[in-house]
């Protein structure tokens, strides 16, 4: 699950169906990938990450590890 993609989207007012949309996808197809059953593509992570005005890894990474990734020197 990507919890922070659901977050963003919420916070955005979109649903599901908008987000497809975007991604010129099926519904469905983002739904499984929005609940981690099926991985995004590369260019829809990039489109994802540009729609909200985030880096990647703030969407697609758990926290732990870009906390980790934060501290590296």
């Amino acid at each position: 699950m990507h919890r922070e993609l659901i977050i963003l989207r919420k916070q955005h007012k979109l649903t599901k169906k908008d987000m497809a949309h975007v991604l010129k996808i099926n519904p469905k197809t983002y739904s499984m990938k929005e609940d981690g059953l099926s991985d995004f593509k590369y260019k829809e992570i990039f489109l994802i990450a540009k729609m909200f005005n985030r880096n990647i890894d703030e969407i697609f990474l758990p926290p732990n590890i870009r906390k980790t990734d934060k501290n590296v020197n």
